[in-house]
């Protein structure tokens, strides 16, 4: 399955720097959205490097990609010819090798960017959050680290892919505070992640596995954005804007709501094979 994409990235109304970064590689079928966190302790090197990090384990790592593809695909004719009425899936070992190469190019990015804060010590708790999609056919690998996100919307309908790792969520889970009242106490919630890429040597990744289909979309962004889209309304509008003004769109509400944080939208799109 094809994919396209716009992102765009701002550094909104109260900050002077950007300490997000971003990367699409069709190509690979990755995508991935960064929140540096540090101020001083160089937030922005965090999330620049996380990116270069994960974008070259996943190249060095791609025949794990296209073997997991081959084997969907020939599934997918022994079911056209044997049980076409059988959905199309991918083997679950494949899909356990996927998951296992975002987990692992995760962790290897928070090994790496962790021992530059231990070698220098102007970057010294610099870390960051990391919002992964690799595409492989018919299925995503989502990795999640931190408070950026990843929406789907199929059909009208959008639903949020990932959890945010804050203490405000873990409240909320907890049933210790409203999910209302979690809304109120932070706009951000930066300073209250409990995971992040760099901050150790470890860090545990979320992995989830998503059957996309075409016409579907995905956004991926940084909390800057995600913190003003409380509005019901709000993200069905921008998944329904051409991804080339969706973008653009999205940074244009956040700064207009306030633009506290850095401001970060990828939209991907889901397009037939030619």
């Amino acid at each position: 399955m094809r994919t396209r994409h716009f992102g765009y990235t701002d550094t909104g109304r109260r900050r002077r720097h950007n300490e997000d970064a971003w990367l699409a590689d069709e190509r690979l079928g990755l995508f991935i959205v960064c929140d540096g966190v540090g101020g001083q302790a160089r937030g922005e090197v965090a999330s620049e490097e996380t990116v270069e990090l994960i974008w070259d384990w996943v190249k060095a790592q791609a025949h794990v990609v296209q073997a997991a593809i081959a084997e969907a695909q020939t599934r997918s004719v022994m079911r056209v010819v044997g049980a076409p009425d059988r959905p199309v899936t991918m083997p679950a070992e494949a899909v356990g090798r996927l998951g296992a190469l975002v987990r692992g190019a995760v962790q290897n990015a928070c090994y790496m960017v962790h021992g530059m804060g231990e070698v220098d010590p102007s970057q010294r708790g610099m870390s960051t959050t990391a919002s992964v999609v690799l595409v492989a056919d018919e299925l995503v690998v989502v990795g999640q680290v931190g408070d950026s996100r990843v929406y789907l919307a199929r059909d009208g309908q959008v639903s949020q892919l990932t959890e945010d790792h804050t203490w405000l969520n873990v409240q909320v889970k907890q049933g210790a505070m409203t999910p209302e009242q979690a809304k109120r106490k932070s706009i951000t919630g930066k300073q209250m992640i409990t995971r992040a890429v760099g901050l150790r040597d470890h860090v545990e990744v979320d992995i989830l596995a998503v059957p996309v289909q075409i016409g579907d979309r995905l956004l991926l962004c940084s909390d800057g954005l995600h913190a003003y889209l409380d509005a019901a309304d709000t993200l069905v509008d921008l998944f329904q804007l051409d991804l080339r003004e969706a973008a653009p769109a999205a940074i244009r509400h956040a700064n207009a709501c306030g633009g506290e944080d850095n401001i970060t939208a990828l939209f991907v799109e889901f397009l037939a094979s030619p």
